[in-house]
């Protein structure tokens, strides 16, 4: 029998989670907006028998500081009956950055459900890459990636920064490359304690332009996410 959705477990996902989702393979198009903080992406063909795969990406705020940091939101999941396991989660910052400084993973465990961990990316193509021996996946458990990378400091106020990419291995045609799976925000001068502090987004302190955006709080966004894979 299959691991049921655990609605406690999706909202200490999304508590503990930004997230956003990217481009489709075949099927699906990817957000065009400019500066877009998410993008969402669908992949449904012979590989995934019938079923529907989504991608998200989002990136922390639609500000950030300079020379403070930004955490991307990958998360994998499906709106059907599909139960694929992912094995591998690739993910292209923007170019220029550095190596990240802190990943977790939320993914489904058999005793436990939903769980946080940290895990360490190792370099793959270009970008930083995690590693299981298959993270579950249904339409109630997503496997979410948090990815913390330094903001460089040479960057300009206003200077709107766009990552790269994500790239998914796994199971039941779960597998693809995402290079539009992308998300934007803009350089902004770091607020008072921030760049000793790293990101104040990321510390859960806001900015100086605080959460909210035209789509709503990056939260609200993660549980719109969550919410249609529930199907409600």
């Amino acid at each position: 029998m299959l691991p049921g959705i655990r609605t406690g477990a999706l909202i200490a996902t999304a508590s503990m989670a930004l997230a956003g989702f990217g481009v489709a393979v075949g099927a699906g198009t990817a957000a065009a907006d400019t500066c877009s903080v998410r993008s969402h992406a669908t992949k449904k063909d012979a590989s995934t028998v019938g079923v529907t795969h989504v991608y998200d990406k989002i990136a922390s705020n639609e500000s950030v500081g300079i020379g403070t940091t930004v955490t991307y939101t990958v998360v994998v999941g499906t709106t059907g009956i599909g139960n694929p396991y992912v094995n591998t989660i690739t993910d292209f910052p923007p170019r220029g950055f550095g190596a990240p400084v802190k990943a977790t993973i939320t993914a489904y465990h058999a005793v436990g459900g939903q769980q946080t961990e940290a895990v360490t990316p190792e370099p793959n193509a270009g970008g930083w890459k995690v590693t299981s021996t298959g993270w579950f996946v249904n339409s109630g458990n997503p496997v979410t990636l948090n990815i913390t990378y330094p903001v460089p400091g040479d960057l300009q106020t206003g200077q709107q920064v766009t990552s790269g990419g994500v790239g998914v291995a796994g199971t039941v045609g779960v597998g693809a490359e995402f290079p539009n799976l992308t998300a934007c925000f803009t350089a902004r001068k770091p607020n008072i304690g921030e760049g000793a502090l790293g990101s104040m987004d990321d510390n859960g302190l806001g900015s100086s332009d605080g959460q909210l955006s035209s789509t709503g709080s990056i939260a609200d966004m993660l549980g719109s996410v969550l919410r249609s894979m529930l199907g409600s």
